[in-house]
This record gives C-alpha cells, structure tokens and sequence, in this order.
C-alpha cells in the first residue's frame, strides 16, 4: 500500500496580494465565468502555464523525443479544444486563461444551454444533475474534451431534465 504523497497546492498565489489591476481582471473573470474564489482563476492560470512552460522547452529542444513530446502535447490540446487541428507548438502561447476557462465543465454546460446562468451550471454540476457518457461528473473545473462535448446532458429524473429555458433578457432602464 505505502504511504500516501504529500498533498500539494494546485495552484501559485500571487506574489503582489495587494495589485489593483489584478483584482480587478480576476472579478470580472470570476463573474463572467461564475467562478467561486480567486483559487479557481490561480488554478487555472497554473495550469494554462504549465502548458506554455512545456510548449517553451519543446520549442527550445530538438531531436525525436523531442518530436514525439510535440506531438504529444498538441494532440493533448486539440483533444481538449484549447488548439486547431493545423495549430502548432507556437500557437500553444497563444493561448489565455479564458480559452481555458471555456473549456470548464460548468462554462460548456452553459454554453450549450444546459443551464440559464454559469451559477445554476455550477450547481447542478455539484448536484449530480450533469452527465457526461452517462457518468455523472460533480467538478466544474473539470476540462471537458472535444468528444465528450457532443455526450453532455442531463441526467434520467433530472428535475432540470428539458425544463431549462433561457435566461429572461435583463432590461436596461
């Protein structure tokens, strides 16, 4: 069995807590994506600059390996929608933190129209209301490939199940 690893954080706070400009991007993200706490915008910066960092060292490498991890990473990217079928290792950074964030669990569902507001998204997702290939995946942040976008929906006995209509206009006095 062994021991198990030591936990670590998903995430890399700020260095500068205090940075006006900042806080200000990550409210407006936080709200056009309803996000619940900053950590998901750390988080998900994290790991859009994980991807770049490996995009930067294969750029800087050469040989087959190198080749293959390429391939590898592309073929990872284009799975998940974040890069087109003809992209290559430079488009890789490209990319920002809402094309990543697009790609979460609970903006697709609400994108499809799955749910009327990105909060009723999060919380049917958290509910179990949400499957994808017939499994029911309860983590927004979940990044949600190309494939099972085509098999979301809700799940048999769903109090949502084809009662979801669009959200009401909001009227500008």
């Amino acid at each position: 069995m062994g021991d198990p690893k030591r936990q670590k954080k998903q995430y890399a706070a700020p260095l500068r807590p205090w940075d006006r400009e900042r806080i200000s991007e990550e409210a407006s993200l936080m709200n056009n994506y309803g996000l619940k706490s900053k950590e998901e915008v750390w988080r998900t910066e994290t790991r859009l600059r994980n991807f770049r960092r490996e995009a930067r060292k294969l750029m800087a490498a050469s040989g087959k390996q190198a080749d293959k991890e390429a391939r590898q990473l592309l073929n990872k990217l284009r799975n998940l929608g974040l890069v087109d079928e003809e992209s290559s290792v430079v488009d890789v950074l490209r990319l920002d933190i809402e094309d990543v964030l697009d790609r979460r669990l609970q903006s697709v569902v609400f994108e499809k129209g799955l749910a009327r507001t990105p909060s009723q998204a999060r919380q049917m997702i958290v509910h179990g209301h949400i499957l994808i290939r017939d499994k029911c995946v309860t983590e927004p942040g979940y990044l949600v490939s190309v494939e099972e976008e085509e098999e979301l929906s809700h799940r048999p006995g769903s109090p949502f199940e084809g009662k979801v209509e669009p959200a009401e206009p909001v009227e500008e006095e």
